[in-house]
């Protein structure tokens, strides 16, 4: 039975707060907080909020790397009923401007190492009032305030009657285009994160925001509250979703903080805090995992892994071969490979329990909600019929997508009566229910678990003037899965370099979306009518690496 909708993620947080005050909620590198810091300083901010009129329905911006000061602020925007959206820090200024006003963002929250990019935003976007900047050392960005100063500038906010159709935003990479705001209402988040939390236990879900307390406390008091270590920056849904189930089971949440991913340090937190759930996406994170712990075992300095109960892998593919590495160094721990998205899921997932054999790599096991959908019918296919169709699953899930009402209906479909998510990655399911990933059937191009839309890249290269045409397109990548690979015909009578290419591109949007790799070619085919042909320029691409 769900939370009533009277409820949010504010509300079950305060319980926490108030049911384990001096557990610790989040660890940051070498920075902890307790769960009265965190409720305290949420109260404070949201009062500060309050004050600047920002408050049910408002839309925050937060480009940020990890810091508690994050999670703060998440919890502040859900005190006073606003909307947080994330923005990727990697973004260059065009980017960032793109999702504050796809988002309607009021306020932006931001570290000043970043201020750069910040420079000329506020005169393009009119609706951003308020720029709040976290202290690293930068000098402050002309026009912004200091986050800790604006924090302390109010009373503490009271505790209000709230809403579990309040929303949170999370802006994701998708198959075309510019990305996309999810719309997560409260209530439904609670529904994707909360039944597998509790039924993971054995428990029955609480109905209450007391219940949440409770049950968060007496697990904690037993011991069997989750230390989860996310890797991925909370940026993205995979740390900040795990983060907020971890919370509602009494846990602490640990992230790195650092801000490049640095193996070792995760080994070190591990060790340091009795981390028994590792949060992990796939092997462009596994693969400098396993090599940092064989590094330290040919020094004679092996990690103390025995507190790890689960290592969790979602949002890119997790290879048998470094389950196995875990599996020799975690023999306890429980392995979860899953295919989930920022749109709901998990589609599929293939747990290893100890001592077992891994899955074949990309084999999983569907849950009981999930289909294919026949691209022939439009309708979900019989287990074990063969038909490649996109995986789809039933269940909570997002509203759509903000201001596009074109790609929520594609996505979100409602099949015979039932509601789907329907994100796009084809497969088959067999009788048995295996699951056999077949990979997005679309061109979007997934490195190292972020997602790249090749008409970014495209626009970007064609704005030199030595780029007649090119596509862009992923190519298989060991370390993060796919590489960016442009595939480009020169201008005639000009002359320029793959490097220079690239450099260029980077330039002009994030650097991880730059290509790898460019191919030369003598004309970019097209279809009569204009369109890219992605199937070429992949096996064009392929065929050169």
């Amino acid at each position: 039975m769900p939370l009533e909708l009277s409820e949010n993620w504010a509300t079950l947080w305060e319980a926490l707060a108030d049911a384990q005050p001096d557990h610790v909620a989040v660890v940051v590198g070498d920075r902890q907080m307790r769960w009265r810091d965190l409720d305290e300083r949420a109260a404070q901010l949201a009062g500060a909020l309050t004050a600047e009129g920002i408050g049910a329905g408002s839309k925050v911006g937060q480009l940020l790397f990890n810091c508690t000061e994050y999670l703060e602020t998440v919890y502040a925007l859900f005190k006073v009923r606003a909307t947080p959206a994330n923005v990727n820090y990697r973004y260059l200024t065009d980017e960032i401007v793109y999702i504050l006003d796809n988002a309607d963002a009021e306020v932006l929250v931001f570290h000043g190492s970043l201020g750069d990019r910040l420079a000329g935003v506020a005169e393009r976007l009119p609706h951003l009032r308020l720029l709040l900047q976290v202290d690293d050392g930068s000098p402050l960005v002309d026009g912004a305030r200091w986050y800790h100063e604006f924090l302390a500038s109010a009373a503490p906010a009271l505790r209000i009657e709230r809403s579990g159709e309040d929303h949170l935003f999370l802006y994701t990479g998708g198959t075309t285009g510019m990305p996309k705001g999810v719309m997560w209402r409260h209530v439904d988040l609670f529904g994707a994160l909360g039944f597998t939390g509790y039924g993971s236990m054995g428990l029955e879900v609480p109905t209450t925001a007391d219940e949440v307390g409770r049950i968060a406390a007496e697990l904690n008091a037993a011991g069997r509250s989750p230390v989860n270590l996310c890797a991925p920056p909370l940026m993205h849904g995979t740390a900040l979703f795990l983060a907020i189930s971890a919370f509602v089971m009494g846990g602490t949440v640990v992230l790195l903080g650092e801000r490049r991913f640095d193996a070792d340090e995760l080994w070190r937190l591990v060790e340091q805090h009795h981390v028994t759930q590792l949060s992990i996406v796939g092997d462009a994170f596994a693969r400098p995992m396993v090599a940092a712990l064989e590094a330290a075992e040919a020094d004679g300095r092996p990690y103390d892994l025995s507190s790890v109960q689960r290592i969790v892998s979602t949002g890119a593919t997790l290879s048998a071969d470094h389950k196995k590495a875990f599996q020799q160094r975690c023999p306890a721990a429980v392995i979860l490979d899953m295919i989930g998205a920022s749109e709901g899921g998990p589609f599929a997932l293939s747990m290893t329990m100890p001592g077992t054999e891994p899955a074949a790599t990309a084999v999983f096991t569907a849950p009981p909600n999930a289909v294919v959908i026949d691209d022939v019918t439009g309708r979900p296919a019989d287990r074990g019929s063969g038909v490649v169709g996109m995986l789809a699953v039933s269940g909570p899930m997002p509203q759509g997508y903000w201001k596009d009402e074109i790609k929520s209906a594609n996505t979100f479909r409602m099949i015979d009566g039932v509601r789907y998510t329907v994100p796009g990655d084809y497969a088959t399911i067999g009788a048995d229910g295996t699951v056999h990933l077949l990979g997005r059937g679309s061109v979007c191009i997934n490195t190292g678990g972020e997602k790249v839309y090749p008409e970014e890249v495209e626009v970007a290269a064609r704005s030199h003037p030595g780029v007649l045409d090119c596509n862009a397109v992923g190519v298989p990548d060991e370390r993060f899965g796919q590489a960016v690979t442009l595939v480009a015909s020169k201008t005639p009578g000009t002359d320029i370099s793959g490097d220079e290419l690239i450099e260029h591109v980077r330039t002009q949007i994030a650097a991880y979306k730059a290509p790898k790799r460019v191919v030369w070619v003598d004309a970019v085919y097209r279809s009569p009518s204009g369109k890219a042909d992605y199937r070429w320029a992949a096996a064009t691409a392929t065929a050169t690496s």
